[in-house]
């Protein structure tokens, strides 16, 4: 796939924008005025325990739940106004499996993308090219079921990719991975930002999976509390690493201590 232009004046529109976004159930606020950006080419981590809000935020981003405060926006397209030009620049990996084990690896991306409206021969060039870029060429005949966890994941990476997003949001895609397999999924989706221009929003609750050139987005009980470099985060906070950092801006040492 031809890599994205992103010089000046080529695609200045964000993959993401996420302006003044809450979110409720029943009482429960779970998301209070959440605003973020994500911009192509980039690799941006939402970051937070679990409980957060950042399931919620990627239902809300997908269209599972419908926004019915501020504004989503997807390369420009409003989710809640232009939904299915929205959600055709989107690529989704969830923290779910949603492979069917029965089906190969080739089968599971052709009928995904036959829902995409793909047609047949580009849409089996295209599974071949994804295949490709996650490194499970000759997997293809394979059935599901005989992969393990992180090859199942990747090729879940490979499907989100065949219709060809502008914006890549991954939901917690590590958890259950052993090391190997959690940078192999790492190195492969950071490729696509560096060789692609894709733009990448990446949620988990793994400090150590940060690289020190990501954009941050610090997700805590529904309100971001910091958003930017990792540098600045650690200004911010006054320390030298990224632990205590998360700590120190979250509160959680004293509720460690409180409890």
């Amino acid at each position: 796939m031809p890599t994205r232009e992103h010089s000046a004046g080529h695609d200045v529109t964000p993959a993401l924008v996420v302006d003044g976004v809450s979110h409720a159930f029943g009482d429960k606020t779970v998301l209070d005025n959440v605003s973020l950006t994500v911009p192509h080419a980039s690799f941006s981590v939402l970051l937070g325990l679990n409980g957060a809000g950042k399931s919620t935020l990627f239902s809300l981003v997908t269209r599972l739940y419908d926004n019915v405060s501020g504004d989503i926006r997807i390369q420009g397209h409003d989710v809640r106004r232009s939904p299915s030009l929205a959600l055709q620049q989107l690529g989704v990996v969830f923290q779910s499996r949603t492979l069917d084990s029965d089906l190969t690896l080739s089968q599971n991306l052709l009928y995904h993308a036959a829902l995409h409206g793909i047609p047949p021969r580009e849409a089996r060039r295209r599974a071949i090219e994804a295949l490709e870029t996650v490194q499970l060429t000759e997997r293809g005949g394979d059935r599901v079921r005989n992969l393990s966890g992180g090859q199942a994941r990747r090729v879940e990476i490979a499907r989100s990719l065949l219709h060809r997003p502008n914006l890549l949001l991954l939901d917690e895609p590590t958890v259950g991975l052993d090391i190997g397999s959690r940078e192999s999924v790492l190195e492969i989706v950071r490729s696509l930002v560096t060789q692609r221009g894709l733009g990448v929003l990446w949620a988990t609750h793994l400090i150590d999976e940060i690289s020190s050139s990501d954009n941050i987005v610090l997700l805590h009980k529904g309100r971001i509390l910091y958003t930017g470099s990792v540098a600045g985060m650690l200004e911010a906070a006054e320390v030298s690493d990224l632990r205590s950092a998360f700590r120190r801006l979250t509160g959680t040492d004293e509720e460690m201590a409180a409890a």
